[in-house]
């Protein structure tokens, strides 16, 4: 078996015409056709049938199962080119949400200077989401993610590093204030406008907010959405609404009061470092990693 009967074959399931994928690869007809008797005739099964009354290309169950496989096989010799390819850097690849840029890393820099760790690190900022798949694809060494729950995924070593509530925010004289003491129902706020973060698939509020908002059978009501924290904090210190954002990014000097939620099931805001398995760990990766468990133990 070789690779590129494997990238001819993914491209005849997803285009199921064996002269496009010649084209697609510039190669001739009997060459894909040839890759796909040398696969069938190592699994001894069929992976297509020509259904000539209808001239289809159908793909069979064994021929499914398959697929998935291959996608998998190339997707890891993607990401093993890029490992090798990176793996004499002196640079470490690291992503940094922006919460968790602002709010939770910031505090670890003087240890890593003092290591000679932060000037070798390569920063990424994006959501959470974004940051997790390039983790996962190669393209980054090492990240810290949010998420709501500990990670688990194959071929990914995750430590969760800390964990903080998940709160309402609102304005000193909102009426809501006077219950930072005892704490709020999600469902009392049902009538409340919301102030939330942007790009809902990427940031762990979002999904934290709609699993509270599924189990107390209610959608918020969104007035305004942005991907700034700041500006997020501001508008909620104006009483324009109330806000749900973890306790890591509110701050004393932000002006606005902290209201715990009271119901028994809720999200909390978990800061993992995440690695892949098959990441060659050289002595600064390493260090940089026991930096931050390290962290962790001292929270």
């Amino acid at each position: 078996m070789n690779v590129k009967d494997i990238k001819y074959y993914c491209a005849l399931v997803e285009l199921k015409n064996f002269s496009k994928v010649a084209e697609k690869f510039g190669v001739s007809q009997p060459t894909i056709t040839m890759a796909i008797k040398r696969l069938e005739k190592e699994f001894a099964t069929a992976f297509f049938i020509r259904d000539q009354s209808h001239r289809e290309l159908r793909v069979t169950g064994d021929g499914q199962q398959f697929y998935l496989h291959a996608q998998a096989i190339l997707n890891e010799i993607a990401v093993a080119r890029k490992e090798i390819a990176h793996s004499k850097e002196a640079n470490i690849r690291f992503g940094l949400p922006p919460i968790i840029g602002n709010y939770y890393f910031p505090p670890l820099t003087p240890q890593l200077m003092k290591a000679g760790i932060m000037p070798k690190i390569e920063s990424f900022e994006y959501g959470s989401a974004h940051l997790l798949k390039m983790v996962q694809q190669g393209d980054l060494d090492m990240a810290l993610l949010g998420s709501t729950a500990p990670l688990a995924y194959p071929r990914l070593h995750a430590e969760v590093l800390a964990s903080y509530p998940i709160e309402i925010i609102v304005a000193k004289n909102h009426p809501l204030a006077k219950r930072r003491e005892t704490g709020v129902a999600f469902a009392e706020l049902k009538n409340e406008s919301f102030l939330t973060l942007a790009r809902e698939n990427e940031f762990i509020h979002q999904q934290a907010l709609r699993f509270l908002a599924q189990h107390n059978h209610f959608r918020p009501r969104k007035l305004y959405q942005t991907n700034d924290v700041h500006i997020l904090k501001s508008m909620v210190a104006d009483n324009l609404g109330i806000a749900y954002l973890t306790d890591l990014a509110v701050l004393d000097s932000d002006n606005v009061v902290r209201v715990p939620l009271t119901d028994p099931e809720q999200p909390a805001f978990l800061v993992s470092a995440v690695t892949r398995t098959t990441v060659p760990m050289t002595p600064t990766k390493q260090a940089l990693w026991d930096g931050l468990a390290k962290s962790a133990e001292r929270r």
